[in-house]
């Protein structure tokens, strides 16, 4: 099978985050999608077949599997367009979580993901405790805990202890604070699901754009993920689905023996 190693949302090799893509004309077994997740040992492994116009897409951490992905389903679509030739300059992904549409603008590749709605919810005290640092502000989305701190000092400052965070029943923790060059910064953590920090994650902006829509007046934001790779972002809201605009970059073609 071909694999590609795509860096997602940067315009350089080592930037951003890395998904490894492996096209498919058949999905093979879940316990094999997962061992080759598994021996790439990146966030994500995204694997896609075609289904008429339109390509079944499904991503896997290290662990296990997820409903949404945003950074493998930017590698994704860069491959279709740029290995595989797709002649349209738009692309349907059919997901766990509905149709997800991808559409390119020279460089620019714009995801359209639903948008995630969030409620008040405290901080669980070992989360608190693993972070090193209490938010000023605390909520729930459908999968993620969005944290608010007052700086992007605070975030950049935050030193997790993973194994006390792995603990606490959590898919992700999202952290995030008003930014000094750009509408505001992040992080996020996902040490439950074998990712302790990811390096860029698209799918956490359907909740940051989100709630910083209400503090920012603006009708597009700018963002950065504050990771050793750092991750840049622009986000826009149409009607009830966030609109994620990145860049990628091929780093590694291949192919994979799995006997």
């Amino acid at each position: 099978m071909n694999v590609y190693f795509i860096d997602a949302f940067t315009d350089h090799v080592f930037g951003g985050n890395t998904a490894a893509v492996v096209p498919l004309q058949e999905w093979l077994s879940d316990a094999q999608m997962q061992r080759i997740a598994a021996q790439h040992n990146l966030s994500e492994t995204v694997f896609f077949i075609p289904r008429g116009d339109a390509f079944d897409i499904r991503w896997f951490t290290p662990v296990t599997e997820v409903d949404l992905c945003g950074h493998a389903t930017l590698a994704a679509s860069y491959v279709i367009w740029n290995m595989l030739g797709h002649p349209v300059s738009y692309i349907i992904f059919q997901s766990k979580s509905g149709a997800l549409r991808v559409t390119r603008n020279n460089g620019d590749l714009t995801l359209d993901f639903p948008m995630d709605y969030y409620l008040d919810q405290a901080a669980p005290d070992k989360m608190v405790q693993a972070l090193g640092k209490a938010p000023k502000e605390a909520y729930i989305g459908k999968t993620n805990h969005l944290l608010i701190y007052d700086s992007e000092d605070d975030i950049r400052r935050l030193k997790p202890d993973f194994q006390l965070l792995s603990e606490v029943k959590a898919h992700g923790i999202i952290v995030t604070a008003r930014g000094y060059d750009v509408d505001y910064v992040y992080r996020f953590f996902a040490p439950s699901v074998g990712i302790n920090e990811d390096p860029a994650t698209g799918s956490a902006q359907t909740t940051l754009t989100n709630y910083w829509s209400k503090k920012l007046e603006r009708e597009t934001w700018i963002s950065l993920q504050l990771s050793s790779r750092i991750g840049k972002f622009q986000t826009a809201i149409e009607d009830d689905r966030v609109l994620i605009t990145g860049q990628a970059v091929v780093y590694l073609t291949g192919k994979i023996n799995v006997g």
